[in-house]
């Protein structure tokens, strides 16, 4: 079992729960996620470090569940490179989840980071369309987002100073190399029935007090803010 969580706090449209490594943070996802399986059937991935970590947790305590099986992979973001590239999002997942659980490829709905990024969107979104239950509006509606967040607060690939956009999956610009992403739209993240948010290291302490607090105004903080019921796991705690 994972380590006990070292503080939670509980708001009107959030929890906080921090952890004492990003080892028992992973973890601590990994078991949530996995007791909710049976009751999830599409989820949308991120990368980073900690979803390695992450990958790692809920292979060995999904190896022998048949839910997992039932699952349909999707992506928060992906950079806009070949699926072998190192920066890939799904290369990672490929790697550390896929390969290990046996999955089968037509559960798994990858962005096309090497085609043009406006037709890799769009068959993103289309592909979702498919998949995903619809909300009122028409939206896709994930059952599971799993969100990283940067120094500077983006979740993603949405970064600050981003105007939104409407829809589904668009390309973006971003700050950081490599800089053409394909990211999910705020719409389809707050439409989504759970947003977990796993913030690991000490240098985004601030970014996240700062998205917390009343009038942020992070990409995390309009998460947050629209979501209304975001979880979020961090290994560190707020002063």
């Amino acid at each position: 079992m994972a380590q006990p969580a070292a503080h939670l706090l509980s708001a009107l449209n959030y929890e906080l729960l921090s952890f004492p490594s990003p080892e028992a943070l992973a973890r601590a996802a990994a078991e949530q996620w996995s007791a909710q399986l049976a009751t999830s059937t599409t989820v949308a991935l991120s990368g980073g470090r900690i979803a390695a970590g992450l990958f790692r947790s809920i292979v060995q305590l999904a190896r022998n569940t048949s839910a997992i099986h039932n699952q349909h992979f999707f992506w928060a973001d992906e950079r806009c490179v070949p699926p072998d590239d190192s920066e890939s999002n799904y290369r990672a997942a490929r790697e550390l989840l896929f390969e290990p659980l046996a999955i089968r490829s037509s559960h798994i709905h990858r962005i096309r980071g090497e085609d043009d990024p406006a037709s890799a969107a769009k068959l993103a979104s289309d592909e979702l369309v498919l998949i995903a239950a619809k909300n009122p509006q028409g939206l896709p509606v994930l059952d599971l987002v799993f969100l990283g967040m940067g120094e500077d607060g983006h979740v993603a690939s949405l970064f600050p100073g981003g105007a939104p956009q409407p829809g589904i999956y668009y390309p973006v610009t971003g700050p950081k190399p490599p800089p053409r992403r394909i990211t999910l739209s705020y719409d389809v993240i707050v439409a989504a029935r759970d947003v977990w948010i796993l913030v690991s290291g000490q240098g985004k302490q601030a970014a996240l007090a700062r998205s917390l607090a009343p009038g942020g105004d992070t990409p995390l903080a309009r998460v947050v803010q629209g979501h209304k019921a975001a979880r979020i796991f961090c290994d560190f705690s707020l002063k």
